[in-house]
């Protein structure tokens, strides 16, 4: 799929329900992008033409379980696909610092390698502290847990 005007492109990937989403709407200000709490919303590849400079390409989460067989083969073409376009200048790869790498993450990371692909990784952070403490603490990179840096979160009090 050839889009026009042919501007540079950035892909957003990571897990399903990591917040591809609504980090693009983060990104922009404003809600472009459709969000679910339930993994597996994005089936398809989803392109923003931002500020007519260039596009965001929003793809399908990787590693969703509840997929079928086919399904999943299709999401890892889409995938490939995206990673070897001829626009491609680099992903924002979201990941989850709750959970320590899977295995699909690790063959991502072999991916992006392997393709020499520009790459900014982003970490997910949730807002309470006790969830970022806990986190930090099971991490498996086996160093001690940086110091949480002040960061703007939404709350709401009752």
């Amino acid at each position: 799929m050839a889009l026009d005007p042919p501007l540079p492109e950035v892909a957003l990937i990571g897990r399903s329900n990591v917040g591809k989403s609504s980090l693009l709407n983060a990104l922009v200000g404003r809600r472009i992008a459709k969000t679910s709490g339930t993994p597996g919303k994005t089936r398809a590849l989803n392109v923003f033409l931002i500020g007519g400079a260039y596009y965001f390409l929003d793809l399908p989460g990787y590693g969703y379980a509840r997929a079928g067989k086919a399904q999943r083969a299709a999401f890892r073409g889409l995938l490939k696909h995206a990673l070897l376009r001829q626009r491609l200048r680099g992903v924002v790869w979201l990941l989850d610092i709750r959970h320590p790498p899977s295995t699909d993450d690790r063959a991502m990371q072999d991916v992006l390698v392997e393709g020499e692909t520009h790459v900014l990784a982003a970490l997910r952070i949730p807002c309470h502290p006790a969830t970022v403490r806990s986190a930090a603490t099971t991490s498996s990179c086996g160093s001690a847990p940086a110091r949480s840096r002040s960061r703007s979160c939404r709350s709401t009090s009752s």
